[in-house]
């Protein structure tokens, strides 16, 4: 035995020597630590741990020895001291497994209001609250990089994932991610700020190509991640599945290297989005260092590319330092020891104040809200009062340990719901969920339950026996396919009837009805907003939701939510209505599947190109220009009080200009007010968009007859656009108006003020340029 021992020694001796003298990844100098990697272990490094040949529609990439149910993890090369990194969704809350094979405990995490919602708040200490909140789920369940905050633009009503991104407002996206991303990330945990960029549908999302201006894409498409980048530094960013003008984002150097690195400074990382892009190797040299979940193929073609000289090893050094100084960041890395057991109850009631700040009362007749003390009995009808969605699907989706419905709500709240309709309703669900495949909707959204009919002698039964009517339309969407106009954007034939029929019943009895709308987009309201009392827009709030709903409804909370979108009368008043992809759910599936299959063409208009003809008249933009009515529009809110604004001034700085109004409540009841600053330019040299939101605040609760002085600042460079023939940010000179509005449309005070001299910016670089001339396009 004791010469057994001794031969082992010997043996691994020289072993032992050449452990101890690798160089180890933070004790030795980067540079060295590169030096000894082996060419294996630095595509290993850039390729993540998948190691798949190709797959669909599936969770990939995840790891069930480190964080079950996290995205993705990076490869670990231990002789060096190189950990792996843990990837994990998602945008409204940690998405990790749950449950365990190996542990009887859960690991539930909090599902948090949607990103539509938050951006409704317009308020950026409490968004940053949430970041905190969510970080600090990410940090104790062992994670390093949560795959968030989302911020592309609303470009149309219909994206599928609208819900998980902020605005189709820029300067209001930027404000809110950098807050999220500042939140998140005083955790000492990283965010993946994404898709990077022009991400603006779901169909073919994978491939298709979006043929768009230069001057859209830095003032609409690319302003909320420069914004991020400049003010939040996220520890990285995620290319995004399409091309731009002809090139894959993951594969654009001119996106990824010219506009990120060199011209807004970006010092982080870069990875893909799951499975994006189809070039390994011109990734690579593009500048995305990290792509996920990496597949054999992958591998196979860098290696192959370094042998013959296609691929150079600075370009792979280059990409694997990246990959190094992030893991050197993350908690994993520095030994931090989670918990796994993070403030569960805490987080909830970040969730129920900040779901409660984003719902929008957007019509309120004869003071209807909140529920007057005599208000007691409610007749609740809809599906989606017994079923509140608290989220939307796909990576967005979060596994919570509860979500509170209207109906829990409001008897939480005191209220008390007909128990007879009630069953009615719990047992036509039962019956309808029981027909459903579940199996058929892994990742994505499963089909609307249809309204229950509704007995007109049921209906007045409960009118005459009730205090009230409440209804709930319910929406959801999610990733891989967007939304329709019949039977989504527009209300289904059930709902309509059942809308009808309770709205004419109840007022017939004299009694009052409210409708919420717990949505992720947006929805036509025109057609019957004139129906009910009352409609509160609930959003997606989160598992707290049903609480939320409730604290407006009585009082507890005066709502101060304003849309970070508008809604328009019919969908086809959309600026990019014609440009925007309108098929069935499995033909989008179909095509996704292409991919992999390889596609049948590249010449259908709005699934493989898409030709964003509306330039930057995106939104508000688009309405104001043409003049167009919409139902609701941009910053629209109302609350259970009234503002006045006064006094307005302005200074001009050195850096630009400082804008304060003196805001007063004059109603009776304390609340909150969004103050939002809009400029219109003069328009001589380049032709502008009649107003743009340059500056909001959010005012402190406000007592009746309490006045606050807000203070705006907007820098010169805010006002400047983009100059297409110069290449440059160009700001002209002449006379501006700013307006001091509570809406887009209400506007409470202007002043003008001259700029005498114009302001030329920096020339920016002339690239991701259409492959067609701009004057085929638009």
């Amino acid at each position: 035995m004791i010469k057994y021992c001794i031969f082992s020694i010997f043996c691994f001796l020289p072993f032992l020597i050449w452990a101890d003298e690798l160089p180890q990844l933070g004790k030795a100098p980067l540079e060295k630590v590169i030096q000894a990697m082996t060419v294996d272990e630095k595509i290993r490094l850039l390729t993540g741990t998948g190691e798949v040949a190709e797959d669909i529609l599936v969770a990939v990439g995840e790891t069930d020895k480190i964080v079950p149910g996290a995205a993705g993890t990076t490869y670990p090369i231990l002789r060096l001291g190189i950990p792996a990194m843990v990837m994990a969704d998602g945008p409204a809350g940690l998405r990790i497994s749950a449950r365990r094979d190996s542990c009887p405990r859960t690991f539930y995490c909090t599902a948090f209001p949607v990103a539509t919602l938050l951006a409704s708040t317009w308020n950026t200490d409490l968004v940053q609250q949430v970041g905190q909140a969510m970080g600090n789920e990410v940090l104790e369940y062992g994670c390093d990089i949560l795959l968030a905050p989302a911020l592309n633009i609303h470009r149309n009503p219909l994206c599928g994932r609208n819900f998980e991104y902020y605005s189709e407002d820029p300067f209001l996206t930027g404000k809110i991610a950098v807050a999220m991303v500042k939140g998140i990330q005083q955790n000492g945990v990283g965010t993946s700020v994404k898709h990077f960029a022009v991400n603006n549908q779901e169909t073919n999302r994978i491939a298709n190509d979006a043929i768009l201006s230069p001057r859209a894409m830095r003032e609409i498409y690319l302003k909320g991640f420069e914004m991020v980048v400049k003010e939040a530094n996220p520890w990285t960013v995620m290319s995004s599945y399409n091309k731009i003008n002809g090139v894959y984002t993951s594969e654009s150097y001119d996106l990824l290297t010219t506009i990120l690195r060199k011209e807004w400074g970006y010092q982080g990382m870069v990875v893909t989005d799951w499975f994006g892009g189809r070039d390994a190797v011109g990734q690579v040299q593009a500048g995305n260092d990290l792509l996920m979940p990496g597949k054999i193929r992958q591998q196979d073609s860098i290696r192959q590319a370094l042998k013959t000289g296609k691929l150079s090893m600075a370009d792979v050094d280059r990409n694997v330092r990246r990959v190094l100084e992030l893991i050197l960041k993350t908690p994993r890395f520095k030994g931090y020891p989670y918990s796994e057991q993070p403030d569960l109850k805490a987080h909830a009631s970040v969730t129920r104040e900040a779901a409660a700040e984003g719902m929008i009362l957007l019509k309120n007749d004869g003071k209807t809200l909140p529920l007057a003390a005599d208000v007691r009995d409610i007749a609740v009808f809809g599906n989606t009062s017994y079923q509140f969605i608290a989220g939307g699907t796909g990576s967005g989706d979060v596994e919570e340990a509860y979500s509170v419905s209207l109906e829990e709500g409001l008897t939480g709240a005191g209220f008390i719901l007909d128990k007879g309709l009630k069953q009615h309703y719990l047992d036509y669900i039962r019956a309808e969920e029981a027909k459903i495949d579940w199996k058929k909707y892994n990742h994505v959204t499963p089909p609307r339950i249809v309204e229950c009919t509704l007995d007109e002698g049921l209906i007045r039964r409960k009118a005459e026996e009730t205090d009230m009517a409440m209804i709930t339309i319910g929406r959801n969407a999610g990733e891989y396919s967007d939304r329709k106009v019949k039977d989504d954007f527009e209300l289904c034939a059930d709902e309509r009837e059942m809308l009808e029929k309770v709205t004419r019943i109840f007022h017939q009895e004299g009694k009052k009805v409210v409708v919420i709308l717990n949505i992720g987009g947006v929805i036509e309201t025109a057609s019957w907003k004139d129906r009910p009392d009352a409609i509160l827009l609930a959003w997606q709030g989160g598992q707290e939701g049903g609480n939320s709903v409730a604290d407006i409804l009585s009082g507890k909370v005066n709502p101060s939510g304003k849309l970070p979108m508008t809604f328009p009368v019919r969908y086809e008043d959309a600026a990019s209505s014609e440009n925007f992809p309108l098929i069935g759910d499995e033909e989008a599936l179909d095509i996704y599947r292409e991919f992999y299959t390889g596609p049948k063409g590249t010449d259908r208009p709005n699934i493989d190109f898409t030709r964003y003809e509306e330039g930057i008249y995106v939104g508000y933009r688009y309405f104001d220009k043409y003049r167009v009515d919409v139902s609701y529009p941009f910053g629209f809110g109302l609350s259970y009080t009234g503002f006045t604004y006064s006094k307005p001034r302005y200074l001009r700085t050195e850096q630009g200009y400082e804008f304060s109004c003196t805001v007063t409540n004059t109603g009776k009841i304390p609340g909150k007010e969004v103050v939002q600053l809009y400029i219109a330019a003069p328009g001589k040299t380049m032709v502008k968009p009649q107003k743009e939101l340059k500056a909001f605040a959010k005012t402190k609760i406000l007592a009746p007859g309490e006045s606050e002085v807000v203070r705006l600042v907007v820098g010169l460079s805010e006002l400047a656009s983009f100059d297409e023939q110069a290449s440059c940010w160009a700001v002209e000179s002449g006379r501006y108006l700013a307006i001091w509005g509570s809406s887009s449309r209400d506007c409470r005070l202007k002043q003008s003020f001259t700029l005498r001299q114009a302001v030329t910016g920096e020339e920016v670089h002339r690239v991701l340029l259409p492959v067609r001339q701009l004057e085929e396009l638009y």
